[in-house]
């Protein structure tokens, strides 16, 4: 790491929410909104799905976590995470000159560096939803 660099940063988005993550040295501590990580993510799911690049990587134990989430749902904000996760350890990677310590090409395999653009779909005029048509009555 460099004298004058403190963390390493990533930006992650999924469906409406957006995440800034910071990664610092430490001990394996995760704040998501000045909030534990368990306390915040209430679901086993979405704590899993918000840590899983760090367990992937190795890093559980060795790094600190500071996110800051917005917009969307539960689910897409654990995305979101997982996501700048995956950005700011590849960020770290680059810094780090071990070849056989790189995290990157795991990160792009895995899929977390990789924007999922689904996004909910307009409602149409005349519709109910996006595509639903009211029913057709004959008589």
């Amino acid at each position: 790491m460099d004298k004058d660099l403190q963390y390493y940063q990533g930006v992650g988005r999924r469906k409406r929410a957006s995440a800034r993550v910071r990664l610092y040295p430490g001990t394996g501590k995760i704040t998501v909104n000045d909030l534990p990580v368990d306390e915040y993510f209430t679901r086993i799911a979405d704590q899993r799905a918000a840590v899983l690049p760090l367990e992937m990587a190795g890093l559980r134990d060795n790094v600190n976590v500071s996110v800051k989430v917005q917009g969307g749902g539960v689910g897409g904000q654990a995305g979101a995470m997982s996501m700048g996760l995956a950005r700011a350890i590849s960020h770290r990677d680059t810094d780090i000159s071990q070849p056989e310590q790189h995290l990157r090409p795991l990160m792009r395999r895995s899929g977390f560096l990789t924007r999922d653009p689904r996004e909910k779909e307009r409602k149409k005029a005349g519709l109910k939803r996006a595509r639903k048509a009211p029913q057709y009555t004959k008589r």
